[in-house]
C-alpha cells in the first residue's frame, strides 16, 4: 500500500503540472522549439498520468478484484490512445520539417 501512495504522490507532482502546462502552452520561450506540438504532447503525458489514479485508488479503496481489473483495464486503453497521439503527433512533426 505504500508504495501506491508513493506512486500517486510522485506522479501528482511530477507528470501531472507537465502534462497541463503542455496543454496549455505555458512553457518556457527557450523549449518552444524543442517541444513544437506542444498540446499533443500535453495529452500524452496526461494520458499517462491517468493510468497511475485508475490503477491506484481502487487498490487503495480495497474495491473487489473485478473493479481493480477494470480500472487497470481501462488505464491501459487511455495509455494506448496516448501513445497513438504522440506517435501520430512525432510522425507530422517529422513530415513538415522536411
Amino acid at each position: 500500500m505504500t508504495w501506491q501512495w508513493i506512486g500517486l504522490a510522485v506522479f501528482s507532482l511530477t507528470l501531472l503540472p507537465a502534462g497541463v502546462a503542455l496543454l496549455t502552452g505555458h512553457v518556457p520561450q527557450r523549449l518552444h522549439s524543442r517541444l513544437a506540438p506542444m498540446r499533443p504532447r500535453g495529452l500524452f503525458l496526461l494520458a499517462v498520468y491517468t493510468v497511475v489514479p485508475l490503477n491506484a485508488v481502487p487498490r487503495l479503496a480495497g474495491a473487489s478484484p473485478s473493479i481493480i481489473l477494470a480500472a487497470t483495464g481501462l488505464g491501459a486503453l487511455v495509455m494506448l490512445a496516448g501513445c497513438i497521439t504522440a506517435i501520430v503527433t512525432a510522425q507530422r512533426a517529422t513530415e513538415t520539417t522536411r
